[in-house]
């Protein structure tokens, strides 16, 4: 609880040295175009929920924006923020958001279970679940995001009975995503470029 304190206690300092360098109805160029962000991190520390701060991060940056005027500052963030951030994209967001609902399916009908028990069950050494881990990679194609979640999920376990750390399951499942979904002919990359 302490450091909650510290934290409410620096973003309060923050705000009144940037009310010394200059007026809040003009931030632009002074530490006031600070402030937004400083807040966002803060409540992301005490809350330690990330998407609930930035959004009140946004807000504070579109308040002071829009000289405290609400809608304004509603119009703002939907028009320049939001809606131009996704206009360009959604497809592709839209793709990751089913790719991982599917994911979730796996797991939760027991799929990436059945694949982690057949992997446990053939693989015994330490570089055999890694080879496997590495195999499983290349043959998730699709999309570099759909292979991390699928492949981390189903060869955790397998790694975890090999004493394989969690930073090598990692690397690996890294190091087979983005490069081979990039030289995949069929694969989200593709359909983005």
């Amino acid at each position: 609880i302490i450091s909650k304190v510290l934290i409410v206690a620096f973003v309060v300092v923050f705000g009144v040295l940037c009310s010394l360098t200059g007026s809040i109805t003009s931030p632009v160029g002074t530490l006031w175009s600070l402030f937004p962000p400083v807040v966002a991190i803060g409540l992301a520390l005490i809350t330690k929920e990330v998407y609930s701060s930035l959004f009140v991060g946004i807000v504070v940056g579109g308040l002071l924006s829009t000289n405290f005027n609400v809608i304004h500052t509603i119009d703002s963030v939907v028009t320049e923020g939001i809606t131009s951030a996704v206009s360009g994209s959604a497809g592709i967001f839209a793709f990751l958001v089913l790719l991982g609902i599917v994911v979730a399916l796996l797991n939760k009908a027991g799929g990436s279970k059945a694949f982690g028990d057949w992997a446990s069950k053939h693989v015994k050494t330490k570089v055999g679940a890694c080879i496997a881990t590495f195999l499983f990679g290349v043959l998730i194609f699709i999309d570099d995001y759909f292979n991390c979640l699928t492949v981390g999920a189903v060869m955790r376990p397998v790694t975890d009975k090999n004493k394989i750390s969690r930073a090598k399951l990692s690397y690996i499942i890294d190091a087979t995503a983005a490069p081979v979904c990039m030289i995949a002919p069929i694969s989200s990359w593709a359909a983005a470029v």
